[in-house]
């Protein structure tokens, strides 16, 4: 009978797959993968322990990644993403915060719910492992919550994001086919960065959905600012802005439907 009810839990999890919207429909980040479960706060960059989120994120195979208790997770470098994985933070209070924060890059297929991340710092120069067969040399992350490099298949869905170095999402380096759904962005200067610069043209292919999201008390700019490629802005909930909501350059194009704008900008 506990091996049914574990089985059911672990199907009912991986529905959550099913649910993607926008441009990430075709993400399946770590649904036919085994549960890994999280049950330590520890950290180690180049020798992680299993029941760590570390070890977990670098395995080559697909896991849908969920935690035995409420913890908050202090990192010591940057995380770095394998592809195929699933971080489901249902059923417990989450946080990564107080130190780097996430690296998704050069991968596929990756889904991050229901965590909260914030209080992001730099990553140090050093090396951090990617995976069971590689430690790399690292030059230190900007201290973004999420940073998106040259990936596909990323959905960012029901989480909190607030006060961190950088950026709260970066979307850079023609990664496309993403999707940043139902979280809720506050107390950050430049929220959420779409494309490199305004030189790096590789970002034309970039495909992003950005819906359902809550812009909330003290976001000032970039939500998002959208350089080449496509993005998809719809139904989002824009509760402040001090400078700017959307913005755009290089060739930049977006798609706007039914902003609620409720701004309480100083300027009113």
């Amino acid at each position: 009978m506990l091996a049914y009810q574990i089985e059911l839990e672990a199907a009912n999890r991986r529905s959550l797959a099913d649910c993607r919207v926008g441009f990430d429909k075709d993400a399946i980040g770590g649904k036919f993968g085994a549960i890994y479960i999280i049950t330590t706060s520890e950290d180690d960059p180049v020798n992680p322990k299993p029941g760590t989120l570390r070890y977990g994120v670098i395995q080559e195979k697909p896991l849908w990644i969920i935690f035995a208790k409420d913890m908050v997770i202090k990192l010591k470098n940057e995380l770095i993403m394998n592809s195929f994985k699933t971080i489901d933070g249902r059923r417990a209070k989450v946080e990564i915060a107080y130190g780097p924060c996430i690296t998704v890059q050069g991968v596929s297929h990756v889904l991050i719910h229901g965590i909260s991340i914030h209080d992001c710092n730099p990553g140090k120069d050093g090396l951090v492992r990617d995976s069971p067969t590689h430690v790399g040399g690292r030059r230190g992350s900007d201290g973004d919550a999420i940073a998106i490099f040259a990936s596909s298949n990323v959905w960012i869905d029901h989480c909190f994001l607030e006060r961190c170095t950088d950026g709260l999402i970066d979307v850079v380096h023609a990664s496309t086919e993403i999707t940043i759904s139902n979280n809720y962005f506050f107390q950050h200067d430049k929220v959420m960065l779409l494309g490199h610069n305004d030189k790096f043209t590789a970002d034309k292919v970039m495909k992003v959905t950005i819906v359902f999201n809550r812009f909330g008390a003290g976001c000032i700019e970039r939500m998002p600012r959208v350089r080449f490629g496509y993005a998809h802005v719809a139904n989002n909930k824009y509760e402040e802005w001090l400078m700017y909501a959307v913005g755009g350059s290089a060739n930049k194009n977006h798609l706007q439907r039914r902003k609620l704008l409720q701004s309480l900008s100083r300027r009113q």
